[in-house]
């Protein structure tokens, strides 16, 4: 597991136990949680310690969950010294993507649309992709959107400080994802990792809502008042797409892990 203390790596490292499988996972600056996973620190920026660890491992599969959203070489650079390990080793690939790749011109994305990225993280994981599809050719990309949790995601920390006054300003309604859950999307990571699903895979959840609605879904489960959010309209000045809608409906079909939209995993739970 590259990039296991990462928020969805220490999801993934978890379920991956619990399901009986033995797991090495890396970290690079997060604390190493004690799990019983075997751990080891790694710089995927370093091409050769990733192909020294994957040689002496040997691993049935890797997923690859690290990226650094400023950073070219770790999200671009890394993702492609993890597919040359992966190649080398004979091991499987499910590497971890993101609705990113896309400008948000289209009003969806299916599996066969391809990368128009207009952020430099939108570009550095389109890259990685490009690198991923050339040299691990039976490799699995898996695009997600927002991903949140039980309440401890960076997105619901954010609404919760919002919502409670900690901090001032707006959620903006005119940009749009697909969340899932952390939980789902672990399942769904695994379970293509396991039944070896090759090509790109959109598991992304299917309700595509906006930043304040999510916000507004996150604070009546939590418990805070969802009127005490701002709303409005993303300023022009800041920069990415405004619009991502992954049409996952191909990828659903073929997995038995379900990706619940927002609207039912975030439902506020009747007191």
């Amino acid at each position: 597991m590259i990039g296991g203390s990462g928020y969805l790596g220490r999801r993934l490292v978890q379920q991956a136990l619990l399901a009986g499988h033995r797991v090495t996972a890396t970290f690079h600056a997060n604390a190493v949680p004690a799990d019983g996973a075997t751990w080891h620190r790694l710089d995927i920026r370093r091409r050769g310690d990733v192909t020294a660890l994957a040689d002496g491992i040997r691993p049935d599969m890797i997923i690859n969950a690290a990226y650094r959203q400023s950073d070219w070489e770790t999200t671009a650079e890394g993702g492609m010294h993890v597919a040359q390990a992966a190649a080398a080793t004979g091991s499987g690939l499910v590497h971890v993507s993101t609705c990113a790749v896309f400008s948000g011109a289209a009003v969806s994305y299916d599996e066969n649309c391809a990368p128009d990225p207009v952020t430099p993280y939108g570009a550095a994981k389109a890259a990685a992709e490009t690198a991923v599809k050339g040299i691990a050719r039976g490799a699995a990309i898996a695009r997600t959107s927002l991903i949140v949790g039980d309440g401890d995601s960076k997105h619901e920390r954010l609404v919760h400080a919002l919502a409670s006054g900690a901090e001032d300003g707006l959620l903006y309604t005119d940009e749009v994802r697909c969340p899932v859950h952390v939980a789902d999307l672990s399942a769904a990571i695994l379970e293509m990792a396991a039944t070896r699903h090759a090509g790109i895979r959109h598991v992304a959840g299917p309700d595509a809502v906006s930043r304040y609605e999510l916000g507004q879904l996150i604070a009546a489960r939590d418990g805070f008042d969802p009127a005490a959010l701002r709303a409005g309209p993303r300023p022009a000045d800041r920069p990415g797409p405004l619009n991502l809608r992954l049409d996952g409906t191909r990828t659903q079909a073929r997995l038995s892990a379900r990706l619940r939209g927002a609207r039912e995993f975030l439902a506020a739970v009747p007191a």
